[in-house]
């Protein structure tokens, strides 16, 4: 049996109890070495097989899932922040379909989220943004030109932007050419949730410059939006005058 479980986005806490459970019962973790918290790796058992993925190629990890198989063994594929995120599992799980190999899948908290959390920030607020766009720069690995950071930074909307930090130059015009202006609030959330986690505030025209002055250039995330600006407006859930069906407000409606 395979779980593939998600790390969370770092600190070892943030794991999920399915998850750390898991963890301390399985007889071979292969982790996500480029990304994942070591400290983690203290919850398996002394007897445990680990195997840092970031060294190896997919057939490689098929090749020590397959062993572990005929062994009776299970094996934990542990992933950075939530598996469904730039996890790269649908192949794995489509190369343990055709072996006949089970599996299933334990959700993590996403990066994005713990960036949020850092930055003491909602995403969607009522008369700004009720959409979040999650999605990277175009790098060695291409995305579909639909899905162009240009085209997806037209809608205006809260937008995070993962694997994208040694490409801020060219991010900041691609998002210039959208809905976004030049006093656009921006951040970047360098290791969200790790202790050595910065949160740096900016606009979008000093978005490169911001990150320049603070030598990040990888494992940060980019968010951007009038969301992390000071202006909201308050929901209406919550409003004195607002019926829900667990109380009746002031408009009795």
């Amino acid at each position: 049996m395979v779980h593939f479980v998600g790390a969370g986005p770092g600190a070892p806490d943030l794991i999920t109890l399915r998850g750390a459970a898991l963890l301390e019962r399985a007889d071979q973790v292969i982790y996500a070495g480029s990304l994942v918290n070591p400290a983690l790796l203290t919850r398996c058992r002394a007897d445990c097989r680990i195997l840092n993925s970031a060294e190896m190629t997919l057939e490689q990890v098929l090749a020590a899932v397959e062993e572990a198989e005929a062994q009776g063994r299970t094996t934990v594929r542990l992933h950075t922040g939530d598996p469904s995120l730039y996890g790269a599992v649908r192949e794995q799980m489509a190369a343990l379909d055709e072996r006949g190999i089970d599996y299933d899948v334990t959700p993590g908290v996403s990066s994005f989220c713990a960036a949020a959390a850092g930055l003491r920030a909602e995403y969607t607020l009522p008369g700004l943004s009720q959409s979040l766009i999650i999605t990277r720069m175009a790098g060695r690995t291409p995305v579909p030109g639909r899905e162009s950071v240009e085209a997806l930074a037209q809608h205006g909307a809260s937008m995070v932007l993962f694997l994208s930090a040694g490409m801020l130059e060219q991010l900041q015009a691609a998002l210039l050419r959208g809905a976004y202006t030049a006093d656009t609030p921006a951040a970047i959330v360098y290791k969200a949730s790790w202790p050595e986690e910065r949160c740096l505030r900016c606009t979008l025209s000093t978005l490169a410059e911001t990150a320049r002055a603070a030598q990040i250039t990888k494992t940060a995330l980019v968010l951007v939006g009038d969301f992390l600006g000071a202006d909201f407006t308050r929901s209406r859930l919550y409003a004195p005058d607002f019926t829900t069906g667990f109380r009746k407000g002031a408009d009795g409606i």
